[in-house]
């Protein structure tokens, strides 16, 4: 899963403001990377913080690739609603430790240090009722991103679980879910911004890719599986989560990450009861890859991605991100003995070439800066 993919988020905030610099999205986000960079100016003067940073994006990037084979193994054994609704029940839990880590971290200083969330304020300065009020806007945002991550999430799962046992699940699945950072871009021209002539290449090299991993060449489109379906429809509801996460990424992240997990875990939880007649003891035949994909590869990744990002800059970290879709067909391999045929590996290539190209804009951004 791209894990509420952080990377992603900054990255198609970027490719979606070139061309226009009005917009309080646009505004807002870059006090926040011109800030960001503020703060991290001298440990990202060294050499050292530069390879420690990229070590923790690569270590970002394997997390998340590594959910893929974890996603494969669990649907063998439980439903998809059952799954989506423990890992993503796991992944709030875990965002509520963190939350609670920083509230402790603060506790040092007699009053709210700068770079404390609102909620963490207003619970500490305003009580229960201002809580809630500070926090009205996060609540929305997490509702309404929970709401998109559900769908995808899940439509993600279930495309895993239709794959037949000779389909290699995990790297079709890591290299299909990759689209969504292409259809971003490309949505961002029907939501009116300026189209980077590299992203009307990304398209087509994306649908070459698509093409030889998902269509047969003996069988034509009567081959393709059901599951590639199902895994292009996850990605664009993908896309559609990073541009809404986008649309509120000036809240506190953490909140808002809780928040869209709850909503997430709370949807997904009943439909498993009333399609699936699951029951929460039913997912504790997945429970080792709830634990990673809710643990590791949430929360351990969302971690070392913030890591990373203080010290490395946005196109290498473009870069590093994309490895995910590879680490996921590498998990497969190594952990479940997966194999891709040759031409399905040029598929992958292509599709890996095209979520390059896609970002290409954040290259020049960053060179230019």
């Amino acid at each position: 899963m791209p894990s509420f993919d952080g990377f992603a988020i900054e990255a198609v905030c970027a490719v979606m403001r070139v061309g226009k610099k009005e917009g309080e999205a646009g505004r807002g986000y870059t006090r926040r990377v011109a800030r960001n960079r503020g703060q991290a100016s001298v440990a990202a003067s060294t050499k050292p913080a530069k390879i420690t940073g990229a070590l923790a994006l690569l270590g970002a990037a394997l997390a998340w690739g590594m959910s893929f084979p974890a996603q494969a193994a669990a649907s063998e054994v439980v439903g998809h609603f059952t799954f989506i609704a423990a890992k993503s029940a796991v992944a709030c839990l875990f965002m509520l430790v963190l939350i609670g880590l920083r509230r402790v971290t603060a506790r040092t200083h007699q009053t709210a240090p700068s770079g404390l969330g609102e909620t963490e304020r207003a619970a500490r300065f305003g009580g229960l009722r201002a809580f809630f009020l500070a926090h009205r806007r996060v609540l929305i945002g997490g509702i309404v991103c929970g709401l998109v991550l559900f769908v995808a999430d899940n439509c993600q799962q279930a495309g895993i679980s239709s794959y037949p046992p000779e389909a290699a699940a995990s790297g079709r699945a890591g290299f299909l879910t990759a689209t969504y950072v292409v259809m971003v871009a490309l949505l961002a021209r029907f939501m009116g911004r300026k189209l980077h002539p590299a992203v009307v290449v990304a398209v087509l090299v994306c649908l070459a890719g698509m093409y030889l991993l998902c269509v047969p060449l003996d069988e034509g489109f009567s081959g393709v599986y059901l599951g590639d379906v199902i895994m292009l429809v996850g990605a664009l509801f993908y896309s559609f989560h990073i541009i809404a996460v986008g649309r509120f990424a000036l809240e506190d992240t953490l909140w808002l990450s809780c928040a869209q997990f709850f909503t997430s875990a709370l949807l997904s939880a009943l439909c498993a009861g009333a399609v699936e007649g699951a029951t929460p003891l039913d997912a504790l035949p997945a429970i080792l890859p709830i634990l990673y994909v809710g643990i590791f590869s949430t929360g351990l990744g969302y971690t070392l991605q913030n890591i990373g990002q203080r010290s490395v800059d946005e196109a290498p970290a473009a870069i590093l991100m994309s490895l995910e879709s590879v680490f996921a067909a590498l998990g497969g391999w190594l952990l479940l003995g997966e194999r891709l045929t040759g031409v399905e590996l040029v598929g992958c290539a292509l599709v890996f070439a095209a979520v390059l190209l896609a970002q290409l804009p954040l290259f020049k951004r960053a060179r230019s800066s």
